[in-house]
């Protein structure tokens, strides 16, 4: 089935994970910078929190929120627990 040409591509599957792939970065930079860690221990640390799993569910609707607000999260997830 050919693509309907007058459809927004930014709503396409393909195109929504390349625009959450490249928040997520963006989220784990501002970690690495608030936490002064590497950033791919922060992107490790991201992926497996919580945080992260309600911005994959759209259902939260956490994906609505801006990626220094779910940083924010996050960070309340992780000192929350201590």
């Amino acid at each position: 089935m050919e693509p309907n040409p007058s459809a927004d591509p930014v709503k396409l599957p393909v195109v929504q994970e390349i625009i959450l792939t490249n928040r997520i970065g963006s989220i784990s930079m501002e970690i690495s910078r608030r936490l002064g860690i590497d950033p791919v221990k922060a992107l490790e640390m991201f992926y497996e929190s919580r945080t992260c799993a309600d911005l994959h569910d759209r259902s939260t609707g956490l994906y609505l929120y801006g990626d220094l607000y779910i940083a924010d999260e996050f960070m309340s997830e992780r000192f929350s627990d201590l």
